[in-house]
């Protein structure tokens, strides 16, 4: 599994303000958005293309467009949603599918309670986004799934992550083609397994606590 951690000003501003208590939701779901913008343009490094000739108003040359099948960008429900918008921007021509993905908090065990994918993954590229990364399971188990399909490789682009997430996920996905692109590698995970600074949950801070 390839780690990218992207290290650039732009980022680290916004993760500032993002991580900061203080800020309200409708800033704090922007933030997420321009931020995944940001991320992506490391995650679809090697995204696939094939060459084009096109007539330019000056004369005919050759450059790229996407390759078919198109990218499937996955969001990972409910956080993932928050990351969708910006993803899409940047490539509008993918597809998206959703998982949903979630978490005992008492054994901390990812479990899908929601799919909605094509059944036939052979030959795609999958972009699983989801803000946090902080044990790896459910991130792991959404890999999975999406090789299950027949996935040929996938990039993860998470906000943050932590070690413990990496390295569980190093573990899960084994020979697998995966590139995991974070935005941030934090300290690591509190007794509670909440990620450490962190910024919070993120689906609560995106969309309000659901009782």
């Amino acid at each position: 599994m390839r780690v990218i951690i992207a290290d650039h000003p732009l980022i680290t501003h916004k993760l500032t303000i993002l991580r900061d208590e203080q800020t309200p939701p409708p800033t704090f779901r922007l933030l997420v958005e321009e931020l995944m913008t940001l991320l992506a343009y490391e995650a679809t490094r090697d995204v696939r293309v094939e060459s084009v000739e096109i007539q330019t108003p000056v004369a005919r040359t050759t450059g790229v467009r996407l390759s078919r099948p198109a990218p499937l960008i996955v969001p990972i429900l409910r956080a993932g949603l928050g990351m969708l918008e910006g993803m899409v921007k940047l490539l509008p021509t993918a597809e998206v599918g959703f998982l949903g993905m979630k978490r005992d908090e008492q054994t901390l065990q990812p479990a899908t309670y929601a799919e909605r994918l094509p059944d036939d993954l052979a030959g795609r590229q999958c972009f699983v986004v989801d803000p946090m990364l902080a044990t790896g399971g459910s991130l792991a188990a959404a890999i999975q799934f999406l090789f299950d399909r027949g996935a040929e490789d996938v990039t993860a682009v998470c906000i943050l992550g932590t070690p413990e997430g990496i390295s569980t996920m190093r573990e899960a996905v084994g020979q697998h083609n995966v590139t995991l692109v974070l935005g941030a590698l934090d300290e690591g995970l509190d007794e509670s397994s909440y990620i450490v600074p962190g910024l919070g949950d993120a689906g609560d801070r995106l969309y309000g606590t659901i009782d």
